[in-house]
């Protein structure tokens, strides 16, 4: 399928690292101009030269997406490199999880920032590019702990539940201006490298979040049986839902939430 994404200027927020890495170069793949916005300049930088390895355009941005006025910055970028913005994906995410009562108050704040805050901030700043041209899609990576309530990840599954409302409510408001909006929730999702993340990201190695998932073989294949397809995803996994609903092909659709996790979720 032709997804006629050519030309087409894409904002990826977080993809520098893993799922936000894929999504960009899926993208790239698909001839769109890229801008690569993440907190790590030098890592944003590394998959810009991969995206233009493919053939398409790219540009780093280093962007606080916690940050209004980073994220504004970013967005006038985007708009003076390559005239328009088409498509926006709110990739940003964290948690570690662990119980609610075993959280610090800072723990449970950065995840309300970098999950929901960092969503609001970069849907508001495009949205009135996507109404002045009538045209525009936002696709966000929610959860399936947004849709479930899943355990040891209360905060953050409550504020991806936030994102999927939001996106529905927005849908709402923006369809007359033919602004889209719709939500991607993966299941767990793992870099293939440790290169294909920053220190920053939460499966880092290097004392990230999710490092103590990364660290543990056996633990990864228990996790696997909770699969019914009996696997950890992918980022390519991601980024193919993603490009598909941020194209024309998918014209018809907003307002959704599709859970790309192997069948964790089934609703």
């Amino acid at each position: 399928m032709d997804l006629k994404l050519a030309g087409k200027t894409v904002i990826v927020t977080g993809s520098g690292s893993n799922i936000g890495r894929g999504i960009a170069l899926a993208f790239g793949r698909e001839g769109s101009n890229l801008i690569i916005a993440d907190i790590s300049e030098a890592q944003a930088s590394r998959v810009a030269d991969e995206v233009k390895a493919l053939g398409s355009k790219a540009l780093a941005v280093k962007t606080d997406v916690t940050d209004r006025a980073s994220v504004t910055r970013m967005v006038d970028t985007a708009v003076k490199s390559f005239g328009k913005i088409d498509v926006l994906v709110n990739n940003v995410g964290w948690t570690r999880d662990l119980l609610f009562m075993e959280k610090t108050v800072e723990e449970w704040e950065k995840e309300v920032k970098l999950n929901f805050w960092s969503m609001v901030y970069c849907t508001r700043a495009v949205l009135e590019h996507f109404i002045a041209q009538k045209s525009g899609a936002v696709v966000s990576i929610g959860s399936d702990a947004g849709r479930m309530g899943e355990y040891r990840e209360a905060v953050y599954g409550a504020m991806k539940g936030g994102v999927i409302a939001l996106t529905k409510a927005l849908a709402r408001e923006t369809g007359r201006f033919g602004v889209r909006l719709n939500v991607v929730c993966p299941g767990m999702t793992l870099p293939a490298s440790q290169e294909h993340v920053s220190a920053e990201s939460m499966w880092s190695k290097e004392g990230g979040a999710g490092s103590w998932i990364i660290n543990d073989p056996e633990l990864i294949e228990r996790i696997k049986k909770g699969y019914p397809l009996r696997r950890i995803g992918r980022p390519e996994d991601v980024a193919n839902a993603v490009a598909f609903l941020a194209s024309d092909a998918a014209s018809f659709i907003t307002g959704q939430t599709l859970s790309v996790s192997g069948g964790y979720t089934m609703m």
